[in-house]
């Protein structure tokens, strides 16, 4: 946000000594900064008399800082690799683990992986919500993070072919079902991001295949087109056949069924695929992470 010296420097940027930029910014871009009972805009300029609030943030201390991860995520991690070479480092999430730290989670993947590798120069090519366990990919070096960037927003990431495996609440149709519906994303009280099919969103298209029955449900694989926050989920609701397990987008009389019946207790989403090509097309990628244990075991149960 740019503003002269009497305004957002010495008034709010000084209440917020530790806090990096990235975080102030994000939090202006999110509608959480207000300006006179306005949402803010990252070039807003303040004037004298101006009235700013800004949410609740925790900023961490240096003793904060010095903490490391959670042995237990540690180990999680570390048996989560997937796939390794000069390059690329891809892992198996699982879910209730966090892309990174930020919002409350002290440590997430990059965190922990940086923690456990100190020697290696670790960036997220991409992210997966805290829920959805499965296929992530770190780069080691800058080339390869700067092409599959670009990849990924060439003609809405056509460059990176992504799929996923979930189970739909109810009967889909037979074959392939293809979605093509904006999402928005929105924000409800207190910040939480709320996606919905909108006019004014932007292009979203997944395309949901059924694999097989599961007592009364459908396990499908969903190949999406473009990475939107939410996305299958939000597609999936659109259609009529909610993930499984999802407590923000789902239905709650199913979900606490498959509980009961099926043990389900999580979502029931999975980055399953990623097939790319590095080197100009030169140097083809295809990395998979199977399905986790818990979802296998909900699989059976549904026979």
């Amino acid at each position: 946000m740019n503003a002269p010296a009497s305004g957002w420097t010495t008034s709010c940027w000084a209440n917020w000594k530790g806090a990096p930029r990235s975080l102030v910014y994000k939090l202006v871009r999110s509608g959480q900064v207000r300006v006179n009972g306005g949402r803010a805009k990252a070039e807003r300029r303040l004037e004298a008399g101006d009235e700013v609030r800004i949410p609740p943030v925790r900023i961490e201390s240096p003793q904060d800082g010095d903490r490391s991860p959670p042995k237990g995520l540690l180990a999680a991690l570390e048996s989560a690799v997937v796939f390794e070479d000069a390059r690329l480092l891809a892992i198996n999430k699982p879910s209730g683990i966090a892309s990174h730290g930020g919002s409350g989670i002290s440590f997430g993947v990059i965190e922990a992986l940086r923690a456990l590798r100190p020697r290696d120069s670790l960036e997220l090519v991409h992210r997966l919500d805290r829920d959805t366990s499965g296929l992530m990919v770190l780069a080691k070096k800058r080339s390869a993070l700067t092409e599959l960037q670009r990849l990924l927003r060439e003609d809405h990431g056509s460059g990176i072919e992504k799929r996923y495996l979930a189970l739909l609440v109810g009967r889909m149709p037979d074959g392939t079902m293809r979605v093509d519906a904006p999402l928005h994303v929105g924000l409800r009280q207190g910040g939480e991001r709320h996606v919905q099919v909108n006019p004014a969103g932007k292009p979203s298209m997944s395309h949901f295949r059924v694999l097989e029955r599961r007592g009364g449900q459908s396990y499908c694989e969903v190949r999406i087109e473009t990475g939107r926050t939410h996305q299958i989920r939000v597609h999936a609701r659109h259609i009529g056949h909610p993930v499984a397990g999802d407590d923000k987008y789902g239905d709650a009389d199913a979900n606490r069924r498959l509980r009961e019946q099926a043990g389900l207790k999580r979502l029931f989403l999975h980055a399953s695929t990623l097939e790319f090509a590095l080197d100009g097309g030169q140097t083809p990628y295809s990395l998979n992470a199977p399905l986790m244990p818990e979802l296998l075991e909900v699989l059976d149960r549904l026979r």
